[in-house]
């Protein structure tokens, strides 16, 4: 066994191609996408995807979460599989690359293996798993999460989205419940390719993210309750203002934040009202706090110092408080070894590199917690996703495919 040389290098037009092709699925109107998941566009993605890997001669099997698995045989049949995923489900005004990138990325990792005769003694499973976003039904990562044992699938099944609807139930009614016991396969290493979502990599002039870690995050989900009243006839005094409320939390939640600098992130990305008309003091406000370190102790203190005060700031307005701690994952270490294997390969192949911290969660923080695992990164245009202006160029989506290449193909075990 050998290991593959410099000029091994993907197919860069054929993995742009591929990425075009999928973006044409779930369009959105600025464009970007929107393929958020087990929507029918969802499912128009994964039959997309399942024909490309049919003809990459990959054999499917689908979880009970409807995460997809496309296996690539080895020359051992009792070792464990080296995994390549990540995610096709999109945000409601998503880019084209985040997660689509490590899917499709993966399958011409397979590809190019497959054009060159390369056999591996480890088996290769190219993995699409569901609901990563948790913008229709939170929390993000559900899937990972429950194949990492952190959620059950009865919880899982009964999420809900902003319509009333189960995810258990859109999930059924797309036709993508599978048979297999989510979480028992097995993973000899784990990788997941994707676009960094943050502005470092562009701005220093490198081409590749070596992921060494992943922020901790809590998502604090509020409930509050005022009293439904006209705007025009209540007096200031008089009024159970729960959107009032909600402002004075937002102000806080920055407050906290800013005081637990450096290396820590917080705010709010969804609010909803109730009635949500112009003239009536809102019954009903419940939105969403968002907040990220890599440091397990300060996250948790950010936590519950928000939670703490935001029951003061109700309680002095009258308005009730509920909070409900909806997302959470550990910050996480992946393993130095692969990572190591990831920096090698980018060395090799020429390409500049430094090391990051993944602000953004991934399935890779669940998959760490059952397999060993790490990330590449490349970079993306103002460091802007979660946004239909979302942009990669192809040189960048092709390096980081190439890196993903020769780490996989050393960690699956080259067989002349």
């Amino acid at each position: 066994m050998s290991a593959p040389g410099e000029n091994l290098r993907i197919d860069s037009a054929r993995l742009w191609d591929s990425l075009m092709q999928m973006a044409q699925i779930g369009p959105g109107i600025a464009g970007g996408n929107n393929r958020q998941t087990v929507t029918d566009a969802d499912a128009e993605g994964r039959a997309l995807f399942k024909r490309w890997c049919d003809a990459a001669g990959l054999a499917m099997g689908v979880d009970k979460m409807g995460t997809m698995f496309m296996r690539r045989e080895g020359t051992d049949p009792e070792a464990l599989p080296v995994y390549i995923g990540s995610h096709l489900d999109t945000q409601p005004t998503g880019g084209k690359y985040d997660g689509v990138l490590g899917v499709l990325g993966g399958l011409e990792v397979i590809r190019t293996m497959n054009d060159l005769g390369i056999k591996t003694k480890h088996p290769i499973v190219l993995t699409n798993w569901t609901n990563e976003e948790g913008a229709r039904f939170a929390p993000a990562m559900l899937a990972s999460g429950v194949f990492a044992g952190v959620h059950t699938l009865d919880y899982a099944y009964g999420r809900k989205d902003l319509e009333g609807k189960t995810f258990g139930e859109e999930l059924a009614r797309i036709g993508w419940v599978g048979d297999e016991e989510v979480g028992a396969r097995k993973m000899h290493a784990y990788f997941e390719y994707h676009i960094e979502q943050g502005p470092i990599l562009e701005a220093e002039e490198k081409t590749i993210g070596v992921v060494t870690h992943c922020q901790g995050l809590w998502w604090l989900e509020f409930t509050l309750t005022g009293k439904e009243a006209h705007t025009g006839s209540t007096p200031m005094a008089m009024r159970v203002n729960a959107g009032l409320a909600m402002s004075r939390i937002f102000e806080m939640v920055q407050e906290v934040t800013m005081a637990a600098q450096p290396d820590a992130v917080g705010g709010v990305g969804q609010v909803t009202f109730a009635p949500n008309s112009r003239n009536v003091l809102p019954g009903k406000v419940v939105f969403t706090v968002d907040i990220r370190t890599v440091d397990q102790q300060k996250l948790d203190g950010m936590r519950d110092t928000i939670e703490a005060r935001a029951a003061d700031i109700c309680a002095e307005l009258g308005v009730g408080c509920a909070v409900e701690r909806v997302g959470h994952f550990a910050p996480v270490t992946f393993t130095p070894e692969l990572v190591g294997r990831v920096r090698a390969a980018a060395e090799k192949l020429g390409y500049t590199h430094r090391n990051i911290v993944s602000g953004a969660g991934h399935d890779a923080c669940w998959a760490a917690k059952v397999a060993p695992t790490t990330m590449i990164m490349c970079p993306c245009v103002d460091g802007l996703s979660h946004n239909e202006a979302e942009d990669i160029s192809p040189e960048w989506a092709a390096a980081g495919t190439d890196v993903l290449l020769h780490a996989v193909l050393e960690t699956a075990e080259v067989v002349e």
